[in-house]
């Protein structure tokens, strides 16, 4: 399934996010995560943060899947976000990353979250796709491109 749209809401998607490194980021993403999860959004970052500590979230070619788990969440949820400039996130590649795809999911969300991670992963990882988001001018083409499965150009 390529559609996005069960995981990730149209208000969750940003175009051009400025953050100057991983834990303002955490924050930012906290904050903007929290408004629409009515949840704490220090708790949100620090949840990120943990699992970032186990090893960088940045898998290569200037993407990262940073995840956790969070007390209070009903599913599993996404958040999008294209930064305003590339950001070190220690990625096994060491290139920098600009395309950020949050995932959140309830403690007992196990196989859910890990299909959710791997649905995103495979996604995240068609050159095709990646370069179409790189080449989206605004959020709501970056929603399009995830809630129609890559068939829309972005324009």
């Amino acid at each position: 399934m390529d559609d996005f749209s069960d995981i990730l809401a149209a208000d969750a998607v940003f175009h051009d996010l400025a953050a100057g490194s991983k834990k303002a980021l955490f924050a930012q993403v906290g904050g903007l995560a929290a408004r629409g999860l009515a949840l704490d959004p220090k708790l949100i970052a620090e949840r990120l943060a943990e699992r970032e500590r186990l090893g960088s979230t940045g898998f290569g070619a200037g993407v990262a899947i940073p995840h956790g788990k969070i007390d209070g969440l009903p599913r599993v949820v996404g958040l999008f976000a294209m930064l305003d400039r590339p950001l070190d996130f220690a990625a096994i590649d060491a290139v920098p990353v600009d395309l950020v795809f949050v995932l959140l999911s309830p403690p007992d969300a196990g196989v859910d979250h890990l299909k959710a991670l791997a649905r995103v992963s495979r996604r995240l990882r068609d050159r095709a796709f990646v370069a179409k988001l790189r080449g989206a001018g605004s959020a709501d083409a970056l929603y399009a491109l995830f809630a129609d499965g890559g068939a829309r150009d972005a324009a």
